[in-house]
């Protein structure tokens, strides 16, 4: 990790997905974010690193909505590579630990795996049938050190070993998901083929091949994202007006879809931030 190099703050960032943030973070857990060196940066999104000691408290169910991005995740006896996933993760806390992981660039997973990303889809790969290394030693090297600089120094060695060449479409893909982010009016995939002047079964192929996912489901996602965050604050909105917004022709549609993604209906997220606020 490079001397100029500082964890990102999360009071400035957005959750980028993790539900009840504000609570959590203040209450139960600490997550930090680590930007990666230059050249890894090409392929990385950052490092992350989650310490929590609910030493005789109850244990804290944290959820997490799904992004398009591969994770390599480091935790005792548990260190996988995980595939992006269609659904809401869940992780119990209790006791006194710490996870530790690497976020890859949506697309930046495969110049390493050099397969189709959407066979690691909801499914998880043990480290050594990407990386050459052992994972069980690589597990505990990381673990045993007492600085996440450190942890973040190891983590970029064992990448710089394998590290690929650089594949344009990793930024063409990365500069899509960016605007699909960024702008909420992008509710279809026709806008995205016009805005990047893209064929949409190219558009398609790109993202089964690359990111494991679909632009469709990618749109979806932010913009559920984007109405979870909303709701997250404990602000109560016109329902159909913000399903309109969203690109949806109906309240039910709209229910459906931020259930699959979120766990619950938007009315039930929405009472459940409330009382987590109120507590």
């Amino acid at each position: 990790m490079n001397s100029n190099q500082s964890s990102i703050p999360d009071t400035v960032r957005p959750s980028l997905g993790v539900l009840n943030f504000r609570e959590g973070t203040k209450r139960f857990f600490e997550l930090t974010r680590y930007p990666p060196s230059e050249d890894i940066g090409y392929f990385v999104k950052h490092f992350w690193m989650v310490r929590w000691d609910l030493s005789g408290q109850p244990p804290y169910l944290q959820q997490v909505v799904p992004n398009p991005c591969v994770n390599m995740v480091v935790e005792k006896n548990r260190t996988l590579i995980y595939g992006a996933a269609k659904h809401k993760f869940s992780r119990l806390l209790e006791g006194k630990d710490m996870v530790f992981g690497v976020k890859f660039k949506p697309g930046g997973f495969y110049p390493f795996a050099k397969r189709p990303i959407s066979r690691l889809t909801g499914r998880f790969i043990r480290l050594e049938s990407i990386f050459n290394v052992e994972t069980e030693s690589f597990e505990e090297q990381i673990l045993s050190q007492d600085s996440p600089e450190k942890m973040v120094e190891l983590a970029e060695a064992l990448i710089r070993r394998n590290l690929p060449d650089r594949d344009e479409k990793v930024v063409r893909i990365n500069q899509i998901i960016d605007r699909i982010q960024a702008d909420r009016g992008i509710t279809k995939v026709d806008q995205v083929c016009d805005g990047f002047q893209i064929n949409i079964r190219k558009l398609q192929r790109m993202f089964g091949q690359y990111v494991g996912v679909s632009p469709k489901w990618v749109i979806k996602l932010y913009r559920l994202q984007n109405a979870a965050e909303t709701l997250d604050q404990g602000r109560a909105p016109d329902w159909l007006d913000l399903s309109l917004k969203l690109g949806y022709y109906d309240q039910s549609h709209f229910i459906r879809d931020f259930r699959s993604i979120i766990g619950k209906t938007p009315e039930e997220f929405l009472t459940e931030s409330k009382e987590t606020m109120e507590h």
